[in-house]
């Protein structure tokens, strides 16, 4: 099991999270920010520091969003994102990589809020 960001948190962006995850797994994509299912330690930091609640134990959600959290989260890692050449796969740390500027294509697609 592992945390994942939902949708709640596009186009605000907070980044308290990234302050306190240990393990420095928390990706800023362009719109939203991304939870590497693989460094992911399942401590729940990130959950109780989310101002917008968008953290959340994947195991948690329900229904049609449980599919469509999980999903985009992890096609953050998975699939080559828009001006890459290769899938992020697991960097070892955001901080390292910085903020990336592009999101998954179901992200980016959204209208604003």
């Amino acid at each position: 099991m592992t945390y994942v960001v939902t949708d709640a948190c596009v186009d605000v962006l907070d980044r308290s999270c990234l302050e306190e995850c240990p393990v420095d797994c928390i990706y800023e994509g362009d719109r939203k920010m991304y939870i590497n299912p693989v460094e992911c330690i399942d401590c729940g930091a990130c959950e109780q520091a989310c101002p917008t609640a968008a953290a959340v134990a994947d195991r948690t959600i329900a229904g049609t969003d449980a599919a469509w959290n999980t999903t985009d989260n992890a096609a953050f890692f998975d699939v080559v994102l828009a001006g890459r050449d290769a899938p992020l796969g697991t960097p070892g740390g955001a901080t390292h990589l910085g903020p990336t500027g592009v999101d998954t294509e179901v992200v980016a697609a959204l209208p604003p809020r």
